[in-house]
């Protein structure tokens, strides 16, 4: 398909105008104006650039792209090395920051409660631009039991604050950097809260106000959106998809 199509299908199944966000969305380096095959990944790092080059990739497909808001501006060093290597292979870069953990079908925030077994999933409405989602297990566990089964889902041993033996069974979650919205999830009376970072105040925050508090990895939190957004093009345009998940512990 061309390149051009691909953007706007994108922006409008995304509702990408919809976001106040901190990178652009959407073609954020360009490169051949005909795409046959996406690689999908997580970082556009250079390993995941050196990857996609090497598989053919007309287009790389990220959540976490490039310009953010508080990096330098000068084209130079790493930032110089990557966009080189996709401009001398022709590889569009496209990133999805926001709009992506928010999707309701392809989000990272979708995603992650079908791979926890987190039923009745939905965003909580006026809050944190439908960033933050809640919804129940299947049946209450402990809190100890959660996070062997959030290890189990994820391949990653979450830090959980909290108390071992204390009953779960509301959650809230938000993927990546988002240990700050833990006290929006107190104020609901959630049992337990689930992000991908951590903060040292994290933990002061969780046992003050008495909800269980799980760091699932920025990564491993936010590895099945960009999978599900690859695989859904694959399916609506017949293109080539691969996913490479380069490792990251953070």
């Amino acid at each position: 398909m061309k390149r051009a199509e691909l953007i706007a299908y994108l922006a409008e199944f995304l509702q990408v105008d919809k976001f106040r966000d901190y990178a652009p969305n959407g073609l954020q380096v360009e490169g051949s104006e005909e795409i046959h095959k996406i690689v999908t990944g997580v970082t556009a790092c250079q390993p995941l650039i050196e990857i996609a080059a090497e598989r053919g990739a007309d287009a790389l497909l990220v959540h976490h792209g490039f310009f953010w808001k508080s990096e330098p501006e000068q084209i130079v060093g790493m930032k110089q090395r990557r966009i080189k290597a996709l401009l001398l292979n022709d590889i569009n870069l496209l990133g999805y920051h926001l709009p992506l953990d928010a999707h309701p079908v392809v989000g990272n925030n979708a995603t992650l409660a079908r791979k926890l077994g987190i039923l009745d999933a939905e965003p909580i409405e006026g809050v944190a631009q439908g960033l933050i989602w809640r919804g129940k297990l299947e049946s209450a566990v402990t809190a100890s039991q959660f996070k062997a089964d959030i290890a189990a889902a994820l391949g990653r041993e979450p830090l959980h604050i909290g108390t071992d033996d204390r009953k779960v069974q509301s959650v809230a979650w938000c993927t990546g950097g988002a240990q700050d919205y833990l006290d929006i999830a107190a104020q609901y009376g959630l049992d337990a809260f689930i992000s991908g970072e951590v903060s040292e105040r994290t933990f002061h925050s969780a046992m003050e106000q008495g909800i269980e508090y799980y760091s699932a990895g920025h990564h491993a939190t936010e590895s099945y959106g960009i999978q599900a957004l690859g695989e859904h093009l694959a399916r609506e345009f017949g293109l080539e998809h691969e996913f490479v998940d380069i490792s990251n512990p953070v």
